[in-house]
């Protein structure tokens, strides 16, 4: 499976709160697009659409008006990396064979045995990194992180 811009761009917004969080005061620590968009590189208008499935993961929420901005919904340490991938990517399945609602032979697959086993290895890991473990690595630059995606 690859994992796409949304999903990318995501993972490090949501890093970015989670950044920010941690160094601002609490009635502080939302972000507005236009300065997410600057410190991250990326488009004011890519953001926001980013943001729609986000916000209705419970991931994110917003505030309107001209001190407004994003910020975190739950802490770091509750937010995985795939609660964040599935928001944007949808379900993180290799093969359509591991849904026996997508296809019709998965029983008798031959492969579906593999499929699966891939599958579990996906979820494994990204339902074990959360943002708190992101934060960490993003904090101590280059060092090797504990784990490996």
């Amino acid at each position: 499976m690859r994992i796409s811009t949304k999903g990318r761009y995501s993972l490090e917004v949501l890093l970015y709160l989670a950044l920010i969080e941690e160094t601002r005061e609490a009635r502080e620590s939302f972000a507005s697009t236009r300065e997410i968009a600057e410190n991250t590189g990326y488009s004011e208008g890519y953001l926001e659409q980013l943001f729609i499935p986000l916000r209705k993961a419970g991931l994110i929420h917003g505030v309107r008006g001209p001190l407004g901005g994003y910020y975190l919904a739950k802490t770091p340490e509750e937010i995985r990396a795939g609660d964040i991938l599935r928001a944007v990517e949808g379900p993180l399945q290799p093969a359509a064979c591991i849904d026996e609602e997508l296809c019709p032979d998965a029983k008798a697959c031959p492969s579906r045995r593999t499929w699966y086993a891939i599958y579990e290895c996906i979820i494994g890991t990204v339902d074990t990194i959360t943002l708190a473990d992101l934060r960490e690595v993003y904090k101590h630059g280059n060092a090797e992180p504990e784990y490996t995606i």
